[in-house]
C-alpha cells in the first residue's frame, strides 16, 4: 500500500448471497466491527435487491454501498437490467465491472466492459475493474499479455483526469472461490504490471493515484502479508466478506 497517493480500499463482493432482511442483519454485524477503519475505505458491494437496505443501515457510518453489475446504456428495451444513473440516484457509490463470473457466465466481453466503465464514470459512479487471468493463461505463460490486454481495452477512452475515480481489481479467475490463493510474490508481480500499464497508458502521476486491489481468496489469514505490498492497495473480498470477523480481520489488515 502507499496512502501518500492512493486511497487503501476493502470492497466486500457478497455475489448471488443475502435476501434483504438478511443483508440488514449482516451489515448491523459488520458495521460496529469496521467502524474505526481510519486508513482504509470499506465498500460492501450488494445484490440489487440488497441495496436499499443496505443504505439504510450504513446511513451516518463510512461504508459505501456498491452494486454488483450495471448496463452501459441510460435506458431502453433491457428487460432485467439496470442503469447507472438509477444506481447513483438511491445512493450507490462503487459498481463492480468485468467481474470473471460475468465474463465467463453471462459472456461478457473486453469491449462490453469498457462500455461499461465509460458510462459509470459518466454517471459518477466508481468503477471497480476486474482482470485476472485463466490457469490455462498462466500455465502457457500469457499471464502478461492477457492482463495488459484488458487493462488497456477497459480504460480505452478514459480521460486522464477521471483516472483517480476508477479502481483495478486483479482476480486471478483460478483463485476465484477454489480457496487457492496467488502467492505474495505473484499477486505483486501482476498488480504492479498493472500499474506500469497504466503508465504508459496516461503517466507516471496518474498510474500512481490508482488503487489497485487482490482479489482471489485474499482472507484474514493471507491480507497482512498481500497488504505489505507496495502495489496492492486493498481486496476485493468474496466468501470472507459475509462473515463479519472475517471480514473485520481484513479491514485491520489494511488499517496497519
Amino acid at each position: 500500500m502507499n496512502r501518500r497517493y492512493r486511497k487503501t480500499i476493502i470492497a466486500g463482493n457478497w455475489k448471488m448471497n443475502k435476501t434483504p432482511k438478511e443483508a440488514r442483519s449482516l451489515v448491523d454485524a459488520i458495521r460496529p466491527l469496521v467502524s474505526k477503519a481510519k486508513w482504509c475505505t470499506t465498500v460492501l458491494c450488494v445484490p440489487f435487491v440488497d441495496i436499499s437496505p443496505a443504505l439504510k443501515a450504513t446511513r451516518a457510518t463510512k461504508i459505501a454501498i456498491g452494486a454488483q453489475n450495471m448496463h452501459w446504456e441510460a435506458s431502453g428495451a433491457y428487460t432485467g437490467e439496470v442503469s447507472a444513473q438509477m444506481l447513483v440516484e438511491m445512493g450507490v457509490k462503487y459498481v463492480i465491472v468485468g467481474h470473471s463470473e460475468r465474463r465467463q457466465y453471462f459472456g461478457e466481453t473486453d469491449e462490453i466492459v469498457n462500455k461499461k466503465v465509460l458510462a459509470a464514470m459518466e454517471a459518477g459512479l466508481k468503477p471497480i475493474i476486474c482482470v485476472g487471468e485463466t490457469l490455462e493463461e498462466r500455465e502457457l505463460g500469457i499471464t502478461e499479455e492477457r492482463i495488459r490486454l484488458q487493462v488497456k481495452r477497459a480504460l480505452h477512452g478514459v480521460n486522464v483526469e477521471n483516472i483517480r475515480r476508477l479502481v483495478v481489481a486483479y482476480e486471478p479467475i483460478w483463485a476465484i472461490g477454489t480457496g487457492k490463493t496467488a502467492t505474495v510474490e505473484q499477486a505483486s508481480e501482476v498488480c504492479t504490471l498493472i500499474r506500469d500499464t497504466i503508465r504508459e497508458l496516461f503517466g507516471a502521476r496518474a498510474a500512481r493515484s490508482v488503487t489497485i486491489q487482490y482479489g482471489g481468496s485474499m482472507n484474514a489469514e493471507n491480507a497482512a502479508g498481500l497488504l505489505s505490498q507496495l502495489n496492492i492497495d486493498g481486496g476485493l473480498i468474496g466468501g470472507a466478506s459475509l462473515k463479519p470477523e472475517s471480514f473485520k480481520a481484513i479491514v485491520d489488515a489494511a488499517n496497519q
